[in-house]
């Protein structure tokens, strides 16, 4: 009888010996991986910076200057030269703007001062405020008044604007807070909101508003243009105009339309709480409350607790003799 005698093998010492060539498989499938994903990876990234340069070469050809000069007017009035590849298309913030239009000018209270004895009804100060609000010829923010108080006095012309009053019943009756009151004492009219009722008409005891029963002058050239609240253009059909003091004039430091246009030095403008207004012809400064206290300055229709920015010195003094005026026949052309 023969014993065979065998070694035992422990199962850990099995398992790596049954193991071995699936393991080399792993390891070579696993290296060819790694390998292939290496050389896709370096492919990848060379196509990519590939693209990236290609791209680069198109946006430094298409972005190089044409040579091609175009004028353009900057904001301090300079005129200048630049590339025309530089020249991009600005629009205003309009929520900005309309925000800015309604808060007004911080610190200011504008008011206004009418000679009577110097008016002659020129009506630059009409044409320039038609020329800005974009106007028909019997379209008025500012018209002028035939006034006499009786048979035995001359008669004068008195300018009659919106009188921007503290207490103003325009705004009380408007129901979509279209027409407002500004901090600095200013009455503007937001065509963006106003639906045309004309209530505000109806309140105001001035007869200061008109309403644009037809299509405004020069729509067509003012499409597309975005809204100015204080220049109140383009204006819109079926809404509501009126005198608003030239308010995007004072936001640039200078004097409203009519003022600066008249000839014969009727219109002063000025800051009321500074105390001080500047005559529109002659640009002299005078302190407001001695110009009104020395010449009987006087507002219309206090009674009414309405409390007008505009003031009236009496037609004393004049120098001319009353001509009355006769408006001419105006053809539409447009």
């Amino acid at each position: 009888m023969t014993w065979q005698f065998f070694k035992q093998i422990p199962m850990s010492e099995k398992k790596k010996k049954e193991v071995p060539e699936d393991s080399k498989l792993d390891d070579i499938v696993e290296s060819s991986r790694r390998d292939f994903l290496k050389k896709v990876g370096i492919v990848g990234a060379a196509s990519v910076t590939g693209a990236a340069a290609i791209y680069a070469g198109y946006r430094h050809e298409k972005e190089k200057p044409s040579g091609e000069m175009v004028k353009v007017l900057t904001e301090d009035n300079r005129l200048v030269e630049i590339p025309k590849e530089q020249v991009k298309d600005y629009k205003p913030d309009l929520k900005a703007l309309q925000t800015r239009g309604r808060v007004g000018l911080k610190g200011k209270k504008w008011v206004m001062v009418l000679d009577l004895s110097k008016c002659r009804n020129a009506r630059k100060c009409v044409a320039a405020c038609q020329g800005a609000h974009h106007l028909r010829p019997y379209e008025y923010h500012i018209n002028t008044l035939v006034m006499q108080e009786s048979h035995n006095t001359p008669a004068y012309y008195m300018p009659k604007t919106c009188q921007h009053c503290d207490n103003p019943p325009c705004v009380s009756v408007c129901p979509v807070d279209a027409t407002f009151k500004r901090q600095d004492g200013i009455v503007l009219i937001d065509n963006e909101r106003c639906i045309g009722c004309r209530f505000c008409m109806a309140a105001c005891p001035y007869s200061a508003r008109m309403f644009h029963w037809q299509k405004p002058k020069g729509e067509e050239a003012d499409k597309g243009q975005e809204y100015n609240i204080e220049l109140n253009v383009p204006q819109k059909k079926g809404t509501i105009s009126k005198c608003l003091f030239s308010a995007d004039r004072l936001r640039e430091g200078m004097l409203p339309y009519c003022v600066s246009a008249c000839p014969n030095g009727v219109f002063y403008f000025g800051d009321e709480n500074e105390n001080a207004v500047t005559n529109g012809t002659t640009k002299e400064t005078v302190i407001l409350s001695e110009l009104l206290e020395k010449n009987g300055a006087y507002r219309l229709m206090p009674e009414l607790g309405t409390k007008p920015r505009v003031y009236y010195l009496p037609p004393k003094n004049r120098i001319f003799e009353f001509k009355q005026w006769t408006p001419p026949e105006y053809i539409e052309t447009t």
